[in-house]
């Protein structure tokens, strides 16, 4: 953990990634603080980058029926400009929530949300299969979410 998060910092940030619309006050209450230093600790925690953004967690069952796929991508060659033009591709397509870089057998793990197996055949076929420099994908699909957190943890 950075040592510029003394215990104060890190309970501010659990309470605010739990519920980000809880207010100074509420914060202070619960740290037995006053509402100020609280206030001044949340707003050089967000200059400081500590807090990137505050955003709304969508109940997605309730918006549309969706799948989640992970695509396990491969490049044919693991060259920097096939990588620098795959993450900016990967970056125009809605579909895709996460991409990481991990090592193994596979190049990238990609996070994509469709609205069903039509859908995904279309994205992996016309989108991620179509890149110049693939060189392969599996797909795995999610048959039930058993663990969704957006907790970071705060060791």
């Amino acid at each position: 953990m950075n040592e510029k998060l003394d215990a104060i910092d890190r309970a501010i940030l659990g309470i605010l990634q739990k519920d980000a619309k809880t207010v100074a006050k509420s914060i202070a209450e619960q740290l037995g603080l006053t509402k100020t230093p609280v206030y001044e600790r949340i707003k050089r925690l967000e200059q400081e980058g500590f807090i990137k953004n505050y955003v709304a967690i969508l109940n997605k069952d309730k918006i549309a029926k969706s799948i989640t796929v992970f695509s396990f991508v491969s490049l044919e060659a693991q060259k920097g400009a096939m990588m620098d033009d795959f993450f900016e591709q990967v970056k125009k397509y809605p579909e895709v929530v996460e991409c990481f870089v991990v090592g193994g057998e596979f190049d990238f793990l990609l996070k994509v949300v469709v609205e069903n197996l039509d859908a995904y055949y279309d994205f992996a076929k016309f989108k991620i299969a179509s890149l110049p420099s693939i060189g392969g994908v599996k797909s795995a699909f999610v048959l039930n979410e058993v663990k969704n957190s957006t907790d970071f943890p705060l060791l």
